[in-house]
């Protein structure tokens, strides 16, 4: 269980550095907030989320898997991936569950609200929407019966891809349009973050990109372009009510 927490830190730290690195070399957008300001309320959201989590779940994912594995069956490699990828769907599930129950809305549109997007917004999300996702998390792991190995695996796959594609770097087009095959790339996930309603309610995949295909909620480009989109939510545009504090406060004001 700790080697489990330190190789999802490690794996956490290393990506968050080689994709800010990489928004240096090769920038997708022209930024148009304060990247000191959104990088301190960013990365502050994941101490406090970290430290909540911890108090309300003591017992997070990998420990129901411990819980409730149960060995035999199907070869261990095929349940190993098998779970990922049923994992990963549950995700997905949870993702739109989150835009269209208003209850849920109002915690996950903090992550929206961001008027860039950039590594640090992969780990935008509200301390109750982080609690409520692990309750998930841990109850599809127990359905299914996940082995140990598969979830440390996706929760280290679930962090490193939603870094990644919320990046700000640029991908060759060419490169990208084979890359989303396999992968929920920067330029598929950035539709998400559009003030377009339409575009905001599609692309919810984190990880594998086929879910938004199978079920009728994937939009390939943005109306106005990846240069020209605006990103963000039209209600919530005042930099000055986007601090840490609130933003934690405001799934209970639904003040902009």
């Amino acid at each position: 269980m700790a080697n489990a927490d330190i190789i999802r830190l490690a794996f956490f730290l290393g990506t968050l550095a080689v994709v800010a690195a990489w928004e240096i070399l090769a920038p997708r957008r022209v930024l148009t907030d304060s990247k000191r300001r959104r990088w301190f309320t960013n990365l502050a959201i994941v101490a406090v989320d970290t430290a909540f989590a911890r108090i309300i779940l003591p017992l997070l994912p990998v420990g129901m898997a411990v819980m409730t594995h149960q060995p035999g069956g199907l070869p261990y490699w095929l349940k190993v991936l098998l779970s990922i990828i049923a994992l990963d769907f549950v995700i997905y599930l949870q993702h739109v569950l989150f835009h269209f129950v208003p209850v849920f809305w109002c915690l996950h549109r903090m992550h929206h609200t961001d008027l860039d997007i950039d590594v640090t917004t992969g780990n935008r999300f509200h301390p109750f929407e982080i609690v409520i996702s692990l309750g998930i998390k841990m109850a599809a792991v127990a359905l299914i019966g996940a082995p140990v190995l598969a979830v440390v695996v996706f929760e280290i796959l679930l962090n490193a891809t939603s870094q990644f594609n919320h990046g700000n770097i640029a991908i060759p087009v060419a490169v990208d349009k084979y890359l989303r095959l396999f992968v929920v790339t920067p330029d598929m996930h950035r539709v998400h973050h559009s003030v377009i309603p339409r575009e905001t309610n599609s692309n919810f995949g984190f990880n594998l990109p086929w879910w938004d295909r199978l079920c009728g909620t994937y939009r390939p480009q943005p109306e106005k372009g990846h240069e020209g989109m605006t990103i963000g939510l039209n209600d919530f545009r005042n930099p000055a009510r986007l601090t840490l504090f609130h933003l934690l406060v405001q799934p209970f004001t639904g003040k902009s």
